[in-house]
């Protein structure tokens, strides 16, 4: 329980003891103590949740009486906090969290990177009680000036991340961050490759990679699913992949096999018969090499072993992001060849024949910034065209929720306008009109 004590006076005078020459009291006797006219008068003490003492003063009576009631109170509801644990840097806070938080490795890193670049040029040496909302609000301001909007995002989410830890370690009692306003995201819809397009790049794609780039666009598998892919996973005779594993090839370090994305990443997707026999073709000519690398699919009990990988890299290596990068440059500048060479061939046709009535052939190219994962929606575009419904194309992509899988590619589905109004005159279309008769 918070008291409130007197530091001028003191609180047991002995009869001996010369009352005080500048406050009297209707109450008691008032002493001087060593303290007389030193400071700020009153003094209230109480023990936190730890049992450690703490003191506050106050030049005023009715102040300190305040600050007593609201601590007794904040302890009662366990919502005290200790105004020195505030003096605390953001930085020290926030490298408590990103130790103990629970991440992936890759993640990790993006953290850590984050928090370094972004966050601790601002906030790092500040108190984190001295933190406010106008000032976040401003750093938010500043970063969409330098950030990708998806990567302002997440960079902010980790910055809330830490100060709701501040809230929760009761450091601060409320987080500066509640009430700020990002930018407004502007949603791009998905525009798919056409099949033209996918074609090129498969043809553009090294021996090894051909059968790799268009197993992605025929299952739609994520990056490092495609990478991590063993034999095994492989049915031949059912015609299909089991997802149970990723390649994961961090900054730092070598490649390791870790689980996929999310629960629902672990999957089984069924496969065409020219994808399964473009396997077979590639496993033909390209026999399995075993690989000794890192396994972590099960985080508890990692292990050293030898994985039958379907795909390695010319040095038969796991493929790292950074090699398959270069890789897939020199893919998309030979299929934009290819199709300017087609364009050409299909324009002078045109041109003989006297252009006929129509357009002109289209010039179809690899659109810029276009990555692997682009083939992956290729192959969610390619399900909704034949009318697959929301819950299916969910459980072929791996996402978590059929949610994400409406915001993604919700513009694809088919208008069904007119097999809507179809159905409801149906069923109501023998009700009499309302509208009364016209008049003559």
């Amino acid at each position: 329980m918070a008291e409130v004590y007197d530091r001028w006076h003191k609180s047991r005078p002995l009869d001996s003891d010369e009352p005080c020459a500048d406050h009297t009291s209707k109450t008691r006797k008032l002493v001087p103590s060593g303290e007389h006219g030193k400071g700020k008068r009153w003094q209230v003490r109480w023990r936190d949740a730890g049992g450690k003492q703490r003191k506050e003063n106050f030049d005023k009576r009715n102040m300190a009486d305040t600050r007593a009631a609201t601590i007794d109170a904040d302890l009662a509801r366990g919502l005290y906090v200790d105004p020195a644990a505030g003096k605390e840097s953001f930085r020290a806070v926030a490298e408590r969290w990103r130790t103990s938080a629970v991440h992936r490795s890759t993640t990790a890193s993006r953290v850590e990177r984050a928090l370094r670049n972004h966050i601790y040029p601002t906030f790092g040496d500040r108190p984190v009680a001295g933190i406010r909302p106008s000032e976040v609000q401003a750093w938010v301001k500043d970063r969409a000036q330098v950030l990708a909007l998806s990567t302002l995002r997440v960079t902010y989410a980790y910055l809330v991340s830490v100060l709701h830890t501040a809230v929760r370690d009761r450091i601060i009692a409320v987080n500066p961050c509640d009430g700020v306003r990002l930018p407004a995201k502007r949603r791009t819809e998905i525009v798919p490759l056409p099949p033209d397009v996918v074609r090129a790049l498969i043809d553009a794609a090294p021996a090894w990679y051909r059968s790799l780039t268009l197993l992605a666009a025929a299952s739609g598998l994520r990056q490092g699913e495609a990478f991590g892919l063993e034999v095994e996973q492989v049915d031949f005779l059912r015609r299909e992949v089991r997802v149970q594993q990723q390649l994961i090839t961090p900054e730092e370090g070598a490649p390791y096999l870790g689980e996929p994305k999310t629960h629902e990443s672990y999957r089984t997707v069924p496969l065409a018969k020219s994808a399964v026999d473009a396997l077979a073709a590639h496993l033909e000519r390209y026999p399995v090499v075993e690989t000794e690398i890192e396994d972590r699919t099960n985080p508890r009990k990692p292990r050293r072993r030898k994985a039958r990988l379907l795909f390695l890299n010319e040095h038969n290596e796991p493929v790292r992001r950074d090699g398959w990068a270069h890789v897939w440059r020199r893919m998309v500048s030979n299929a934009n060849k290819a199709l300017s060479a087609r364009h050409e061939r299909a324009y002078a046709a045109w041109v003989k024949k006297g252009k006929p009535e129509g357009r002109a052939p289209e010039l179809l190219q690899v659109p810029e910034g276009a990555s692997m994962h682009d083939l992956r929606h290729f192959y969610a575009s390619l399900l909704i065209k034949h009318r697959e419904n929301v819950k299916t194309v969910q459980k072929r992509l791996g996402h978590a929720k059929p949610s994400i899988t409406l915001d993604t590619y919700t513009h694809l589905w088919p208008d069904d306008e007119d097999t809507t109004r179809a159905a409801v005159e149906e069923v109501l279309g023998d009700v009499p009109p309302l509208c009364p008769a016209r008049p003559a």
